[in-house]
C-alpha cells in the first residue's frame, strides 16, 4: 500500500462507485468492535466513511491492527468499496462501505482532552481554545474557515477586475491617536523608541491616493487594544478600499455589488440591492441606535407631547428635566403575561431604569401599569401613535435621551429574538449616512472624531464649524447588516489647511500634530485628488455568512475575552535578556 496516496475524500464516494478499489486516509473516528466484526468510522475534512474490517476478507494481521484502533488514529486504508446492507440517511456517504482488505497506522494518538465524535456533551470554551487544533476537528469551523477562504478569494476576484490594485502597507508603523489604544512594537535598533502596528491603513491608503494609484483595496490585518466583545477581536482583518475622483454615488453600488457577489458565491444567497439609506439622525430616532436591525419593525416612537397629559409623576419629573417618552409597539403582544413583562422591567434597569411602563390593546380595553394616571382620551392618543390593533401591547421607558434610546434598541433587540422574529436566513442591508462629524468625550471633557481625523465635513455645515462643532456632519456612512456594523467609510479631507483646522478642533497642538502626523500632512500640500473610501469588517462579514454568534467560530486561532491566546500561553513573560536589548524594565 503507497502511502498517503489517496483515491477519494472520506465524502466522496456514493453508491456509483460500488466495486471500485480505493484508498483512504484520515482519523479514526469510531470503532465498533462486534467480536466478529469491525467497523470504524473513517474521518476528514470531507466526511465520513464506513470501514468494515472482515477476517474472512482481511489478513489476520491486518484483523488485529483494526481491533487495536482508537479515536483519532491516523490510519491509510485499501479496499473495496460495497453497497451497505443497511444505509445510513444521516451520512452523505451513508449507501456505501469500504471492505477493508489493507491498514497502515500512520499516527496513534492520546486520549483528547475533549471529545471530538461527541457533538452533545458540552465543552468549556477556555478548553475548547487551548486545544483549538482539536476543536477544529469537529467540523464546523472548518466549514467556517472554508467559507472564509471562498470569501476572501471572491472579493479579492471583484475588486481586481473592477479596477482596484492590491497594496500591502506596513504592520510597523508609528502611533496616532484613531480612538483605540495602540498595540506597541519596542525598537531594538532605536532605544526607547516604539513601532505601532495599524489599527487600520487609514493613512496609507490616502498616501497611495496622493500617489496616483487612484483606486486601492487590501484585506489589512488590523490591531486594536480594547476591550473585547462576541464580534471584536484585538487582531482581525478588513476589506479596505480606496479610491480618487469619486462620490458615494459611485463608491455605494461598488460595495453593494461586492457584498452581493460574494453571499452569492460562498452561500448562495441572494442580496437585493440597492440598499435601503437612513440617516444617522433618523437611525437613532425611529431605531434608538446607529446600527439597526432592520428585519423587523417595532419601530420607536416618541411620544413625549402626549406624555404631557399622564400624571403619573416620575414621568412628569422626566418632561420638566427636558427628558424624553418613547417606546415600542409588539403586534400581539398583549399575550406577554405579568411574569415576561417584569422580566422586561428587570432588563431596562439594567439600563438604570426604575420602572417600564406598559399598555396592551385588548378586544375588553386597555390594560396598562399606568392605568390610573391616564385618562381614555390619553389611552386613545398613545394607542394611535403607536398603530396598536387589538391584542397589541406598547412598551414605554421615560428618561434622558440617550440611555433611553439605549435601553429601547436592547429592548427591542430581545422582544424580537424571543418571540421568534428574527429570520436568520434573512439579510438586511442598511445605509447609515450622516453621522456626527464630532463627539464629546465626558471622561476627558474635550471633542473627539466620530469616526477618525481625516473625515471631511459635510460641506453644508461648513458655517458651524467652529461655533457649533456637536452640530456638524460628516461625510460618513456605516453599512449595516442584521444590526452588525460592517463597514465604515467617509469622503476624506484633501485641503491641507481644512485637515490642520480639524486637528485644531480636537485640541491637538501644532507640535503633537507635526510629531504624529507630519508627513501626511505635508502629504496634502502636493497636490492631492478628492478620495474617498470604506473598510468591511471581514470577520464580521464572515460571521454573517457562516451563521455564528461569534466572531471566534470564524477565525483560526482566536483570542479569549481578556485578549489572550490559550493555546500559546500568549501574552508571556520574556527572558531579562531579550528586554535589556529592547532597554524595557518591567515593573510589578
Amino acid at each position: 500500500m503507497s502511502l498517503f496516496k489517496r483515491t477519494h475524500t472520506c465524502g466522496d464516494l456514493r453508491l456509483q462507485d460500488a466495486n471500485k478499489k480505493v484508498l483512504l486516509v484520515g482519523w479514526v473516528h469510531r470503532v465498533r468492535n462486534l467480536g466478529s466484526l469491525v467497523f470504524v468510522d473513517l474521518r476528514d475534512r470531507f466526511g465520513i466513511t464506513q470501514v468494515l474490517f472482515d477476517p474472512k476478507q482481511c489478513s489476520e494481521q491486518v484483523y488485529t491492527t483494526a481491533k487495536n484502533l482508537r479515536a483519532e488514529f491516523v490510519i491509510q486504508v485499501e479496499g473495496v468499496c460495497s453497497k451497505k446492507l443497511t444505509a445510513n440517511p444521516n451520512l452523505s456517504t451513508g449507501e456505501i462501505e469500504i471492505i477493508a482488505s489493507a491498514i497502515n497506522v500512520l499516527s496513534e494518538a492520546d486520549v483528547p482532552p475533549l471529545p471530538i465524535a461527541d457533538d452533545t456533551m458540552e465543552v468549556n470554551e477556555e478548553l475548547r481554545l487551548q486545544y483549538r487544533y482539536l476543536d477544529m476537528r469537529k467540523g464546523p469551523i472548518l466549514n467556517n474557515l472554508v467559507v472564509r477562504h471562498k470569501a476572501m478569494q471572491s472579493t479579492r476576484n471583484f475588486l481586481s477586475n473592477d479596477g482596484f490594485i492590491e497594496v500591502a502597507t506596513p504592520n510597523f508603523g508609528k502611533s496616532t491617536p484613531e480612538g483605540a489604544r495602540d498595540y506597541l512594537v519596542p525598537s531594538r535598533v532605536h532605544p526607547g523608541h516604539f513601532y505601532a502596528l495599524p489599527q487600520s491603513p487609514q493613512m496609507f491608503k490616502q498616501l497611495l491616493m496622493i500617489a496616483g494609484l487612484d483606486r486601492y483595496f487590501q484585506i489589512a490585518a488590523c490591531f486594536r487594544d480594547e476591550d473585547l466583545r462576541a464580534d471584536r477581536q484585538p487582531e482581525f482583518h478588513q476589506i479596505d478600499v480606496e479610491m480618487s475622483f469619486g462620490t458615494t454615488e459611485e463608491l455605494f453600488p461598488i460595495i453593494e455589488k461586492l457584498v452581493s457577489r460574494v453571499f452569492k458565491e460562498t452561500m448562495n444567497v441572494e442580496i437585493s440591492a440597492p440598499f435601503v439609506r437612513m440617516t444617522y439622525a433618523d437611525c437613532m430616532d425611529i431605531y434608538g441606535c446607529d446600527k439597526p436591525d432592520i428585519r423587523y419593525g417595532m419601530k420607536l416612537k416618541n411620544i413625549s407631547h402626549i406624555a404631557e397629559k399622564i400624571t403619573f409623576p416620575p414621568i412628569q419629573d422626566v418632561l420638566k428635566a427636558s427628558g424624553i417618552v418613547k417606546g415600542f409597539c409588539i403586534e400581539k403582544g398583549a399575550d406577554l403575561s405579568r411574569k415576561a413583562l417584569d422580566e422586561l422591567n428587570a432588563f431596562a434597569g439594567q439600563f438604570g431604569f426604575k420602572g417600564l411602563a406598559w399598555i396592551k390593546k385588548t378586544a375588553e380595553g386597555y390594560t396598562s401599569s399606568l392605568a390610573k394616571y391616564m385618562a381614555p382620551e390619553v389611552m386613545d392618543a398613545v394607542s394611535t401613535a403607536f398603530k396598536m390593533e387589538i391584542g397589541d401591547c406598547a412598551l414605554i421607558l421615560a428618561g434622558n435621551k440617550k440611555p433611553v434610546n439605549q435601553a429601547l434598541d436592547h429592548l427591542r433587540r430581545k422582544v424580537a429574538k424571543e418571540r421568534g422574529l428574527v429570520d436568520p436566513k434573512k439579510f438586511a442591508c442598511l445605509w447609515v449616512t450622516d453621522f456626527p462629524l464630532f463627539a464629546w468625550n465626558e471622561e476627558d471633557g474635550r471633542l473627539e472624531s466620530e469616526h477618525h481625523p481625516f473625515t471631511s465635513p459635510n460641506f453644508e455645515d461648513m458655517h458651524l464649524i467652529e461655533s457649533d462643532p456637536l452640530s456638524v456632519r460628516s461625510s460618513s456612512y456605516d453599512l449595516v447588516i442584521n444590526g452588525y456594523e460592517c463597514a465604515s467609510g467617509s469622503q476624506r479631507i484633501h485641503d491641507s489647511r481644512l485637515q490642520e483646522k480639524i486637528f485644531s478642533i480636537l485640541g491637538l497642538s501644532a507640535q503633537s500634530c507635526k510629531e504624529r502626523f507630519g508627513f501626511f500632512v505635508e502629504a496634502l500640500r502636493y497636490g492631492t485628488p478628492p478620495h474617498l473610501g470604506i473598510a468591511l469588517g471581514f470577520d464580521r462579514l464572515v460571521m454573517l455568512l457562516c451563521g455564528a454568534e461569534n466572531i471566534r467560530d470564524v477565525i483560526a486561532f482566536p483570542k479569549n475575552a481578556k485578549a489572550r491566546d490559550l493555546m500559546q500561553e500568549a501574552p508571556s513573560p520574556v527572558p531579562q535578556d531579550q528586554l535589556d536589548m529592547l532597554h524595557i524594565r518591567v515593573r510589578h
